[in-house]
C-alpha cells in the first residue's frame, strides 16, 4: 500500500525513475480499487453506458489519470527511454502490449540521463542499508 500512496504524493512529477515494484504496485492498487468502486456503483444503481461504467469508477479514474501518467513516465526513464514512450499504448491491438513489455523490463543499474537508480542502494549496498545487497548484484 505504500507503494500507491506514494505514487499519489508525487501527483504531478514526471521526471525522475520510478523502479518496476512502485510502477506495478501502483497498477495493482488501483485496478483493485477500480473493482470495488464498480461493484459499490452497481449496488448503488449508479452505473450508466449500459452498466459498464459507473459515476464512483469514473471519478477515481480521472483522480489517478495523472499520478498513472507520471508514474509510467518515471517508468519508461528508469529504462533509459523518453516519456513519449507512453504514447505506444495508442497503437490499436498491440500498443498496450508493447508497453506491458517494456514496463516489465529490468531498469538502467546505476544512474542515467533521468537520474539516480531507485534500487541503487538495493543493487550496490548503499549507505544506511542495513543488510547486505540483493542477490545477484555486485557489491562494488
Amino acid at each position: 500500500m505504500q507503494w500507491y500512496i506514494d505514487v499519489l504524493k508525487k501527483y504531478l512529477v514526471f521526471d525522475g525513475r520510478a523502479r518496476r515494484k512502485e510502477y506495478w504496485m501502483f497498477v495493482l492498487f488501483s485496478a483493485i480499487a477500480s473493482i470495488i468502486l464498480s461493484i459499490i456503483d452497481r449496488v448503488l444503481g449508479t452505473t450508466y453506458n449500459n452498466g459498464t461504467s459507473g459515476i464512483l469508477q469514473t471519478i477515481y479514474g480521472l483522480a489517478v489519470l495523472l499520478p498513472t501518467i507520471g508514474v509510467a513516465i518515471r517508468r519508461m526513464h528508469d529504462t533509459n527511454r523518453s516519456g513519449w514512450w507512453i504514447l505506444i499504448n495508442l497503437i490499436p491491438c498491440i500498443g498496450w502490449i508493447w508497453f506491458i513489455v517494456l514496463a516489465a523490463q529490468e531498469g538502467t543499474a546505476g544512474q542515467n540521463q533521468y537520474g539516480q537508480d531507485p534500487k541503487g542502494a538495493e543493487r550496490f549496498g548503499g549507505p544506511g542499508q542495513a543488510g547486505p545487497a540483493e542477490p545477484g548484484y555486485p557489491t562494488v
